[in-house]
């Protein structure tokens, strides 16, 4: 005789459809921004050093092509991934220590890191131009 779990079928989940809750949002950000800031982030990061401390020309050319408005604003995105990917990881340290974890404390630090983000990367554009 088949039970009730036996006779249903396993359930496709698209997680994109699905509507995740701002703490997972904010985890999901989180693990990409690390994953993108990994890669390409440090390669570039020590290709710009390079060229930084190579020679004098280099550090001549690499402000040139930082001066450049559009390489400005592109800066901007690898600036948030860190401010958000930053955040986050303090928000985890506190969840680690038990702090923050009831449902209606963990939306608010979750909204609360997403404009810190926001704020600290509009910070660094501001001091940036």
């Amino acid at each position: 005789m088949e039970t009730k779990f036996q006779r249903e079928r396993p359930k496709y989940l698209n997680l994109l459809k699905i509507k995740q809750p701002l703490p997972a949002q904010v985890s999901i950000l989180h693990r990409i921004s690390g994953v993108l800031l990994f890669f390409p982030g440090i390669p570039l990061l020590l290709c710009g050093l390079q060229k930084l401390l190579g020679s004098p020309e280099g550090f001549a050319q690499l402000q040139l092509i930082l001066a450049d408005p559009l390489v400005k604003g592109a800066l901007l995105l690898p600036i948030w991934f860190f401010m958000h990917h930053f955040c986050a990881g303090i928000r985890y340290l506190a969840l680690d220590l038990h702090y923050g974890t009831s449902l209606q404390q963990a939306r608010l630090n979750s909204k609360i890191i997403l404009i810190m983000g926001f704020v600290l990367t509009a910070l660094v554009g501001v001091f940036l131009w």
